[in-house]
């Protein structure tokens, strides 16, 4: 076998336990685990008392209107750090002439796009008004 064949080989054994691995946990629980169901055990709650209204309970839209803006900038965020970082390295900055206005517009046109059409469209479906 060859050398770029022979590296290959500790990832192949970590994929295959991988693949393994969780059956073999989920069949020595199963053996292991003991059976004695109850009447009150089967239920949904162990209290004692038997369940009232529907298991499922419908969210306000709001929620998860308040979720995409919370993505909307946390992706932001995400994107802005390395292009800081970047920014603040000189040697970056020398290398490449007309970086520095190149990485300041892109940002401008990136923070354009996201942050204000992303708050107008979250504006316009009511994401900032709570309901009370």
């Amino acid at each position: 076998m060859t050398d770029a064949i022979l590296d290959y080989i500790p990832i192949m054994v970590m994929l295959i336990l991988a693949l393994i691995i969780p059956f073999v946990i989920l069949f020595i629980v199963k053996q292991i685990t003991p059976r004695n169901p109850a009447r009150f055990k089967n239920t949904t709650y162990e209290g004692g008392k038997d369940p009232i209204g529907e298991a499922q309970v419908r969210f306000n839209v709001s929620y998860y209107l308040l979720a995409i803006v919370f993505v909307l900038f946390d992706v932001e965020v995400l994107f802005l750090y390395p292009w800081a970082v970047c920014y603040k390295n000189s040697v970056v900055l020398e290398a490449i002439p007309g970086f520095q206005l190149a990485a300041v517009g892109a940002m401008t046109i990136f923070l354009i796009i996201a942050l204000v059409i992303g708050d107008i469209y979250a504006w316009k479906k009511g994401a900032f008004t709570w309901t009370r």
